[in-house]
């Protein structure tokens, strides 16, 4: 055979492939035998063997082609993986969809996409002119990590796009249907283990001696986090589609096109989902679902009720992290009855004493549990709980398992009451408990010793501050030897520290000591959530840094400046005044200052340039080419401007970068409002521009240069969500 009729050959062979893969993987409908389908592999693999050259990176046999990795490479998410608000019945369900309504119109005509919410781990794939190009995790949402390798082991994750499909109501009549592929499409889905393959996959793994997983989602992440892609393609993973991130000039309207795109392009999409004109045949098909979950051959825990309209969703827009347009309907709680073996009592950052239940493990939905919550003393007392007694335990939402209550029926005399201890046990100190409050604090902020390590804790996390390396152990043993009395210690670190102490060489070190050093330069919102402020999360701490620009100008705050700000109420405001008022806090934020913690935001100072923007409404989308959307804003604020996040007829200007969010483009299309680049952003500002204005634009030694026009930017059609439609 010549070269020609060889690869003629080869590409014969990949089509039917993966054909059947698609037919067995995707509508588990095989239409031939696994000995037939292994032939067609065994010749193909020869082939490619034997001619190396032919052997491309969309081959069915390079599923498992990449050599084992050291760590995952973080991943940017250019659309936000967003999460979902839950409701745990059908008034809570109600009561989203009147506030839909409300912003919508109550005349507005709604539709609804329900599909099964599995429970598994989110992840997104890339796809560039069809070619799976990169693979990354959820993470926080905002990062996750890369992992391409693993995931292109997943028989049902179509390596190349749109060779197969079905039609649009998921069946096939065996014959390609031609798909339209976009040169750039980014799906979102879920990875997860059928409840059977968990079962054979633990029975593997309890036969060779290795650790068995908890339940199926615990094993779909373990193996798709695996080093060894090699290891990963030997685990039954799978995969649903059910989203789009970004895609270019191909145009969907709504969630339901969306998913019979996913399917024409060869991606499995779950048959269950369906689409309802009317909300009461929605709840009707997950009350169906609730009375069918032992059903289905995958765990799921709840169904998803989607505005099918994205155009209504973009209208809807999104409240913190979660879509207005979206809510996750979870089933009811799993419960199971244990004995209460000991009440213990945990110290948090702020000082809030919190009673837990030490339980005898039980199984509940296929976790082991062994501790429970108690909520507070009042919930404990109320209830009659005694140690000893026979409880009825739940994992609400299927995660965070509780104590409902006792069964009296079953005591037998031997059961003891249980009362909030008087003092911390970590420090000594008597525990307060102020008037109208559940909660028992210990007030000793600032040298109670578990309090301290729960700040530190949080201060490290990825939410916050993000220090690699650095845990719950490597905590407790800078609190433990001293090394470490507030999070501002952490920067006085050095190799001295760790001299002779077992487990910390050089290397691990040096690591350990970059990672705390990297972490000065964070944006300003994450030191702010870093300092554990009560009730102060991301979205708060973004307002807050957006607002007023540095952590001086903050702690110079009323509380009644604070209260003013759109997203922030009066417990939330109070709560951050009282914070920076204490002395040990002031103490906290100086020696962070001496240490070289970055405490402004980059490039910015709080001092007011001018009133060039006052009284005017901006938002932002995509890539400024001379300065982050954190310096974009800061600028706006220091000009008597307010930034917001979401488009609305009280915004008076877009401000376009490049790779826009289609969402707020088409938003500020549909409602006329003016568009600009970085440089109209600085016309407007005007002469009254100053020389820190520069320094803002010209951060990190880049030019402040003027963008491409906004017609440049924007792909021809738009179709970037910013938002996760898991």
């Amino acid at each position: 055979m010549t070269l020609d009729d060889l690869s003629r050959r080869v590409e014969a062979l990949r089509e039917q492939i993966r054909y059947h893969n698609y037919r067995y993987y995707v509508l588990d409908e095989p239409v031939i035998s696994d000995a037939e389908y292994d032939a067609l592999m065994r010749e193909l693999r020869a082939l490619e063997a034997a001619h190396p050259e032919l052997v491309t990176p969309d081959s069915p046999t390079q599923r498992v082609g990449a050599p084992p990795g050291e760590q995952f490479a973080k991943v940017q998410h250019v659309v936000p993986m967003l999460s979902l608000a839950n409701a745990s019945d059908e008034a809570e369900v109600r009561a989203w969809y009147d506030r839909v309504l409300r912003l919508l119109g109550n005349d507005a005509q709604v539709a609804f996409v329900v599909e099964p919410k599995i429970d598994g781990l989110a992840v997104t794939l890339i796809y560039r002119d069809g070619i799976l190009v990169r693979g990354a995790t959820r993470g926080d949402g905002e990062t996750g990590e890369d992992v391409t390798a693993n995931l292109r082991t997943i028989p049902s994750i179509p390596l190349r796009l749109g060779a197969l499909a079905s039609n649009s109501e998921g069946q096939t009549n065996g014959a390609p249907v031609q798909a339209i592929i976009p040169p750039l499409i980014e799906v979102r889905g879920e990875v997860y283990m059928r409840i059977a393959d968990f079962l054979r996959l633990n029975e593997q793994l309890a036969a060779s001696g290795e650790k068995v997983a908890a339940n199926p989602r615990n094993a779909a992440a373990g193996s798709l986090r695996q080093k060894d892609p090699a290891i990963t393609a030997r685990r039954p993973l799978r995969f649903f589609a059910y989203g789009i991130g970004q895609i270019e000039r191909v145009q969907v309207q709504t969630q339901w096109e969306t998913l019979n795109l996913l399917r024409t392009l060869g991606f499995p999409v779950n048959r269950d989902a369906r689409r309802f004109e009317r909300l009461d045949d929605a709840l009707a098909y997950c009350r169906e679902w609730m009375t069918r979950r032992d059903e289905l051959e995958y765990e799921v825990d709840g169904v998803v009720i989607k505005i099918d309209s994205f155009a209504q969703q973009a209208q809807l827009g999104v409240a913190g992290r979660d879509p207005r347009w979206a809510i996750a309907f979870k089933f009811p709680a799993r419960e199971a009855v244990s004995r209460l073996i000991d009440i213990v009592v945990n110290v948090g950052r702020t000082g809030v004493i919190t009673p837990n239940a030490v339980i005898e493990p039980v199984n509940i939905g296929g976790v082991t549990v062994r501790n429970a919550s108690l909520h507070n003393a009042d919930y404990i007392a109320e209830r009659d709980i005694r140690i000893g007694d026979y409880v009825i335990v739940k994992r609400a939402g299927d995660v965070i398992p509780y104590i409902v209550g006792p069964i009296v029926a079953r005591r037998d005399g031997s059961e003891r009451p249980w009362q909030m201890p008087a003092t911390c046990p970590a420090c000594g100190t008597p525990l307060e408990r102020a008037e109208g409050e559940v909660a028992y604090r210990c007030p000793n902020f600032g040298i109670c010793p578990a309090q301290i390590t729960r700040r530190i804790e949080h201060f490290v996390s990825r939410g916050a501050m993000d220090i690699a390396g650095i845990g719950e152990k490597q905590v407790q043993l800078f609190v433990e030897r001293g090394w470490v009395q507030d999070v501002a210690d952490l920067y006085m670190l050095t190799p001295d520290h760790f001299a002779n102490v077992e487990g910390y060489g050089p290397k691990r070190v040096a690591n350990l000591l970059s990672a705390i050093a990297d972490s000065k330069n964070r944006p300003l919102h994450r030191l702010i959530v870093g300092l554990g402020i009560r009730y102060v999360g991301e979205v708060v701490a973004q307002i807050l840094a957006d607002h007023f620009g540095s952590l001086d100008a903050l702690a110079a705050a009323s509380a009644d400046e604070i209260d003013a700000l759109e997203g922030i109420g009066p417990a939330i405001a109070a709560s951050v005044a009282e914070y920076f008022l204490r002395p040990e806090s002031k103490a906290l934020i100086a020696k962070l200052k001496r240490v070289g913690v970055r405490t402004e935001a980059q490039g910015t100072a709080r001092a007011s340039r001018g009133n060039a923007l006052a009284g005017k409404t901006f938002v932002i989308t995509g890539t400024l080419p001379s300065m982050s959307r954190e310096e974009a804003s800061a600028l706006i604020t220091a000009h008597g401007g307010k930034v917001s996040g979401n488009v609305s007829k009280k915004t008076d200007y877009l401000v376009i970068g490049a790779e826009p969010g289609g969402t707020k483009f088409a938003k500020a299309q549909e409602l006329g409002i003016p568009m600009i680049d970085e440089a109209g952003l600085l016309a407007l500002i005007g002469a009254g521009r100053t020389a820190d204005d520069q320094a803002t634009s010209a951060s990190d030694g880049r030019a402040a240069t003027a963008s491409v026009p906004p017609s440049d930017n924007v792909p021809e059609s738009p179709r970037q969500l910013d938002l996760d439609l898991s």
